[in-house]
């Protein structure tokens, strides 16, 4: 049986962009209107702030374990709370669209459903990114966790791929966008049903805000 101890000294993925991605979540909660948002904006920016405090632990700590432990919890905490309230956001956005045709402004509508395309796309890959083959840290440092998603580089003759690649946030980044997108697999296959249910239900999400309410919003500014 393996080791799953993190050896020492620890290599530890950089998280600038995790950070960055959670300013952006941030950022595109303030395009969705407060009648539209199931949490009052203040308690949206608040759990961006608190997710950011473990990830700039990590860095300043050279990856402490606790803070790492630490960042796992928080970032489920968040994902919970934020995909919840995003799904939501556009239950609300629905429902406008449904019965407050007359009232809706065509270009706030394209603008928040933007916004929460954007968010659930951003939300699953910080998802991806913790879950996959134990965490960042466990597959930076070889802990052999099964992968629950197979990447290219994974196969590719050595020629082709970096000394020692791992993947890191950007991969994940662009599984989410590219199932959010395309509504399937692309290069990236799922290797289990956690991970086939996880991007099924990116899909669905998706699907629903491009089909029903960006559709819907560009017929209203159009007429």
């Amino acid at each position: 049986m393996q080791s799953e101890t993190i050896p020492n000294p620890l290599k530890f993925e950089k998280r600038w962009p995790v950070a960055l991605t959670i300013l952006i979540v941030g950022i595109l909660l303030w395009f969705i209107p407060e009648r539209i948002s199931l949490l009052p904006s203040w308690l949206a920016y608040a759990a961006c702030i608190i997710m950011l405090i473990p990830i700039i632990a990590i860095g300043l700590t050279k990856a402490d374990p606790f803070w790492l432990k630490m960042e796992k919890y928080i970032l489920f905490s968040f994902l919970f709370l934020t995909g919840v309230g995003n799904f939501m956001n556009l239950e609300n956005l629905i429902k406008d669209m449904l019965y407050k045709s007359s009232q809706i402004d065509g270009l706030q509508l394209l603008a928040s459903s933007i916004a929460v395309w954007l968010i659930n796309a951003l939300m699953f890959s910080l998802l991806y990114w913790q879950i996959d083959r134990g965490g960042p840290e466990a597959r930076q440092n070889n802990l052999k966790k099964k992968p629950d998603w197979f990447f290219t580089q994974d196969s590719a003759p050595e020629e082709f791929v970096p000394d020692n690649w791992k993947p890191v946030f950007v991969d994940y980044l662009y599984l989410a966008y590219s199932t959010s997108t395309a509504f399937s697999t692309t290069d990236v296959i799922p290797l289990n049903s956690k991970s086939k249910m996880l991007m099924m239900f990116q899909s669905f999400i998706s699907l629903i805000i491009i089909v029903i309410v960006g559709a819907r919003a560009i017929n209203i500014i159009g007429s």
